[in-house]
């Protein structure tokens, strides 16, 4: 096991506000942050993060964790690489004994960390090639600075070149220990039919590709000869790093940018991206020359809900482009649309009208993508009829996309002025749609598991996590309030007369009182408790967040929770105790200890009238109605306990 001093020592240093923050736009809202939970799609915030406990929790999906659970959830890491990778983050040093007992596991991490190695080694490369080598910078270096591209805008997207030889790369990576077979699978290089090995990206211009992170997970490369047999860009492949439809170029240098502004601009190339950098819009990524995917779409979502996709002035370009489009608006986000005149693209508008103009022209011409998609279209269509029907049909397939209603409205309504059409009718079409387009999606949730998108943190705990994203299936009121008590209250004093703490006491009830607990997660984190005490240690919510076991974690960060927030004016009343408001610890206690012990009795009590068959002698069916008797003035007692109780 990794010791937990290791385990606390990351955790302490990883910021859960900047972890989450990369992934998710977060608000301050009070103590706490809130925003889109990226677990699920939602319209209304319910995804809370909570600074000062360490945890979040969405109250919209269930889940919850501290800042391992989530990055283990997120990027589908198990427990240990989910610890590395914050370790890596926040320049923590890992231990140097290996915690990994499944050889799969460990292979394929050690394959990533290679082509990680490996990447950011031909990332040097080629960018030494194209700043020091005189043939780097004639071709290459020429290259960029014709695009108008800086010394330091070059330097600070690690732009390169590859040497046009069949294996001045390979050569040099083979000298400095590179496996042949890693640099194939990297897809750095290539080999024939005939075995023959040559450089991928020999005579091009290099790209290179960032995660959220920074790290450069693959590559592209532009070449600069105009040859028909030769493809104008080749790409890294997919790698144990690097899945392409979840991957946004640029995104790495913009994400501030486009939380600050909220708003991002979705261009098509590399050198749109960095041309826009260079005239100070910055807020901007690529789809890198693919079709939008669901992936890159949820990953724009984590950082704002508006997006301008930007067209060159190319109108058959532009038609076969806007179909992906949709899958913008049947995410929830609000679109708009910006062309340039004919011939240009962001790259090359930039440069020809200079930083101010470009900057004035990407604010005061953006439309709607709606209101965009009529006149294109309407214009194509001209006067003929069967077109212009065509026109409708597809206008209103793009609005029953929208999932917000009041949008859809707003929008047939506006396209029925523009189409001069009668709107009930594009209503009734409208209906009819959003009709076929729930049946699809109902049968697509039917088609998968009830828990989609989940991955379980570990396949050892694969069934207990999916249980607890319905914890009301495994806990009752009780157990429940037991477990919450522990985990909120375990280091507080029952009172302020007594010096005994809130795990102690309500221990100490639970086996004086001979209670039992059926639950094996109540009763693992009863015996966790117990441990700790005996070792003299602290028994406080931190001790449940750092827990190595992911379903203590989780279930900490669920009942460490609060559905709610308050006011900041009520923060800055220094002299109001609303902590007080909230708890009476030894009075929760006493009542859930209380109300397990009625659920005993009662038990005992289904348990002896079972024993109440005709076949028993007289003298045991007697013995068993005192019993029953008993327990039911048991019973009695105790229930007239609970008016003199607090009960939560």
């Amino acid at each position: 096991m990794i010791p937990q001093a290791k385990i606390d020592e990351i955790i302490y240093a990883a910021n859960i506000e900047q972890v989450i923050g990369d992934y998710v736009r977060l608000k301050r809202r009070g103590s706490n942050l809130t925003g889109l939970c990226p677990f699920h799609t939602e319209k209304s915030p319910s995804f809370s993060v909570s600074p000062a406990k360490g945890i979040f929790k969405c109250f919209g999906c269930g889940k919850a964790g501290n800042v391992v659970n989530f990055i283990m959830e997120h990027d589908s890491l198990g427990y240990v690489p989910a610890l590395k990778f914050l370790a890596e983050k926040f320049n923590v040093e890992w231990p140097q004994q290996e915690f990994v007992n499944v050889d799969e596991e460990k292979k394929q991490r050690d394959e990533k960390e290679s082509l990680q190695i490996l990447n950011n080694w031909a990332n040097d490369y080629f960018q030494d090639i194209l700043l020091n080598n005189e043939i780097g910078q004639a071709i290459g270096l020429s290259y960029f600075e014709s695009r108008g591209f800086r010394n330091e805008t070059i330097k600070k997207f690690n732009l390169g070149y590859s040497l046009d030889s069949w294996s001045a790369f390979f050569d040099k990576a083979i000298a400095n220990q590179f496996s042949e077979d890693l640099l194939f699978s990297s897809g750095l290089v290539k080999h024939k039919e005939d075995g023959k090995k040559f450089d991928a990206y020999r005579g091009r211009v290099i790209f290179p590709i960032h995660n959220l992170n920074g790290k450069v997970i693959a590559f592209a490369g532009r070449y600069l000869k105009k040859e028909p047999n030769s493809p104008k860009y080749v790409n890294s492949p997919e790698t144990l790093l690097y899945h392409k439809s979840n991957e946004l170029y640029g995104l790495y240098y913009g994400k501030n940018e486009i939380r600050k502004q909220d708003a991002v601009y979705l261009v098509e190339g590399y050198t749109d991206v960095i041309s826009m950098h260079e005239s100070g819009v910055e807020n901007v990524v690529a789809s890198s020359g693919t079709s939008l995917t669901e992936g890159q779409i949820r990953l724009i979502k984590r950082f704002t809900e508006n997006v301008t996709v930007l067209f060159d002035g190319d109108a058959a370009g532009i038609k076969a482009s806007i179909r992906g489009i949709d899958m913008l608006l049947e995410q929830g986000l609000n679109v708009r649309v910006l062309t340039f005149p004919d011939g240009d693209d962001p790259d090359s508008y930039s440069q020809k009208v200079g930083s101010d103009a470009f900057k004035n022209y990407l604010e005061t011409q953006r439309q709607d993508f709606i209101a965009f998609k009529v006149n294109l279209l309407l214009a194509d269509a001209g006067n003929d009829p069967i077109k212009k029907a065509n026109v409708t049909r597809e206008i209103v397939e793009s609005i029953s996309k929208i999932p917000d209603s009041i949008k859809r409205s707003i929008f047939v309504s506006e396209c029925a002025r523009l189409m001069n059409i009668d709107e009930q009718i594009l209503i009734v079409e409208l209906n009819k749609l959003r009709k076929q387009f729930l049946t699809d999606k109902e049968k697509e949730y039917i088609s998968n598991d009830a828990f989609e998108g989940f991955v379980p943190p570990e396949k050892s705990h694969g069934e207990q996590f999916q249980e607890l994203l319905s914890d009301s299936i495994i806990f009752d009121d009780q157990e429940r309030d037991l477990i919450r008590l522990i985990i909120n209250f375990g280091d507080k004093k029952i009172d302020e007369n007594e010096s005994e703490t809130a795990a102690s006491y309500l221990l100490k009830q639970i086996l004086e009182k001979e209670i039992e607990i059926d639950n094996p997660i109540v009763t693992l984190i009863l015996e966790e408790s117990y441990s700790v005490l005996q070792s003299g240690n602290t028994l406080d919510g931190k001790f449940f967040i750092n827990h190595q076991n992911p379903l203590i974690t989780t279930l900490a960060a669920n009942l460490l929770a609060k559905e709610y927030t308050l006011s900041p004016l009520w923060e800055r009343k220094a002299s109001v105790n609303l902590e007080s408001f909230f708890k009476d610890i030894k009075g929760d206690i006493d009542s859930a200890i209380l109300h397990l012990h009625i659920k005993y009795i009662n038990k005992l009590i289904v348990k002896n009238q079972q024993l109440l068959t005709p076949s028993l002698s007289e003298e045991d069916f007697e013995i068993h109605q005192h019993i029953h008797m008993d327990l039911i003035k048991q019973r009695n007692v105790l229930t007239k306990k609970i008016g003199t109780v607090i009960v939560k």
